[in-house]
């Protein structure tokens, strides 16, 4: 499954709409709405309009760190950093995503009940500058060590998601890969053919 995290602040020459439009035509099968410094009323109207691009191409819409948003768009998922996870309790009867960045994490939100995983970063990313890539076989590991879906996440391309597939992860998600692109609709498209070939 091809999962799309936004971050309307690398997007080179479209609208945000757009953006998402494209990559949805393209191929991704959820978004993860994921801009962190918006408000309640800053960002539903931008939820509103995804949503409304995710339920005609039947893509899942999932809300980051904004459970009032999430509520308020009908979104298919909520999705949380881990320390906010573990502190925190939600009200929330949809699906309920995790990112983690060590085994002891992912087996701690499974046992909290957290629905899948976002696992990274697994190779060099721009989005995080500084920090070594934590591979392929942090993957394998959390995979051999929970029983609910992971999606692996950080610097996966065209070209390497083959071997991030034959981890055995669920999903993979990308950012910079389509949202910098030039043009989203073929970037999603040239993942999902290889993804289709694992």
């Amino acid at each position: 499954m091809l999962f799309l995290i936004t971050n309307r602040k690398i997007i080179r020459n479209k609208t945000f709409i757009e953006v998402i439009e494209k990559a949805v035509a393209g191929g991704v099968e959820a978004v993860i709405l994921r801009e962190k410094d918006l408000t309640y009323d800053e960002l539903l109207p931008i939820a509103k309009a995804v949503r409304k691009i995710t339920k005609e191409k039947n893509a899942l819409l999932i809300i980051n760190r904004n459970l009032e948003v999430a509520k308020a768009v009908g979104a298919d998922g909520y999705h949380t950093g881990f320390y906010d996870f573990i502190k925190t309790s939600f009200n929330w009867k949809g699906s309920l995503g995790v990112s983690v960045h060590s085994l002891e994490e992912a087996i701690l939100a499974e046992k909290k009940g957290a629905n899948y995983l976002l696992a990274s970063h697994v190779y060099k990313t721009d989005c995080k500058k500084g920090l070594a890539p934590k591979g392929l076989n942090f993957i394998k590991e959390i995979k051999e060590n929970v029983n609910i879906p992971v999606i692996a996440l950080g610097g996966i391309t065209n070209k390497n998601v083959r071997e991030v597939l034959l981890t055995g992860v669920e999903g993979i998600a990308v950012m910079s890969f389509i949202v910098s692109s030039e043009d989203p609709y073929t970037a999603a498209q040239k993942l999902k053919e290889n993804m289709r070939i694992v």
